[in-house]
């Protein structure tokens, strides 16, 4: 017996811990300050880059739908969305184990980070997405309609597709590889603003009425924070501190530049000069591109 123990005490502990998942410091430190990037994205990068975006007589109206959008899904992915999306289901719907976060506690664990942490991670991405819609019907839709059609869409749209890619769902079980919400989110919320904007139809006097931007400065500066945040978005969704979550955040960085630099010289050379609005744009779409060119990159892998 003695010997038994000696020999146990002198066998490395991850030997022992063979199998059995422990919380990460590091990688713990990094979802958290990944988290409050992309909720920084949402509540004050996407709100400023829209507001600026508008007419002047509409920007307390987008702000505040950004806003109360982050307040209105975060309550439903506590109460139900987060449960619909990783909970066991089947393959087109997770089941309702974890209603209002049942079971996640403060020793549980998702893989090696908190649980906690992993839902409130997810959560941001929940913000977001429905966030991101606005821009299709801006000015155009009455407060308590896009507070009713996010609710809805959170819970119809987002939650279950969150499980088809990435709870076990049925485009998960195909060997889909969504690494940072390139179908979860980019796709969702491109399809859902197209939709929204067909329906509502186009602002009262569009292509009779100039509607320049009213304030590009708000549109830098909106845009500048989403530049930031967006690290937290692609080099967070690693869920680790390591090589990928560096490269994705390089990889970000220069796909952002690169697609600014390069909507700036089009302009000047087609227009004689580059303007604000066309480089940050270019920016945000080199940023909003670059998860479906993973996904589209894991599926040549697999087929």
């Amino acid at each position: 017996m003695k010997k038994i123990l000696a020999l146990l005490a002198l066998m490395p502990m991850g030997v022992l811990a063979e199998g059995v998942n422990s919380l990460d410091g590091a990688n713990t430190a990094w979802i958290l300050t990944s988290t409050a990037l992309v909720l920084f994205m949402a509540l004050s990068g996407l709100a400023l880059f829209y507001g600026g975006l508008v007419r002047s007589k509409n920007i307390l109206s987008v702000l505040m739908q950004c806003f109360a959008i982050a307040g209105i899904a975060s309550v439903l992915w506590l109460v139900a969305g987060y449960s619909i999306a990783f909970s066991d289901g089947n393959a087109y719907f997770g089941g309702l184990s974890k209603f209002m976060l049942s079971g996640v506690l403060e020793d549980s664990l998702s893989g090696d980070i908190p649980e906690s942490l992993f839902a409130l991670f997810q959560m941001t991405f929940a913000i977001i997405t429905p966030a991101l819609i606005v821009g299709g019907f801006a000015e155009r839709m009455k407060f308590s309609a896009v507070l009713l059609f996010s609710a809805f869409w959170l819970i119809i749209v987002y939650a279950p597709i969150t499980h088809w890619v990435w709870g076990g769902g049925w485009l998960q079980e195909m060997g889909l590889l969504d690494f940072a919400g390139g179908t979860v989110v980019h796709v969702t919320a491109g399809v859902g603003a197209l939709v929204a904007a067909m329906v509502v139809g186009p602002r009262k006097g569009f292509g009779k009425t100039p509607m320049p931007p009213h304030n590009m400065t708000m549109v830098i500066t909106g845009a500048g924070m989403l530049w930031v945040g967006w690290f937290g978005f692609n080099g967070g969704s690693a869920l680790a501190a390591n090589g990928d979550a560096a490269m994705a955040m390089l990889v970000t960085h220069i796909s952002a530049a690169t697609a600014a630099m390069v909507w700036m010289f089009y302009e000047w050379i087609k227009f004689g000069k580059p303007t604000a609005l066309g480089t940050v744009t270019g920016m945000v779409a080199g940023l909003a591109q670059l998860p479906q060119h993973q996904v589209l990159l894991v599926l040549q892998a697999h087929w």
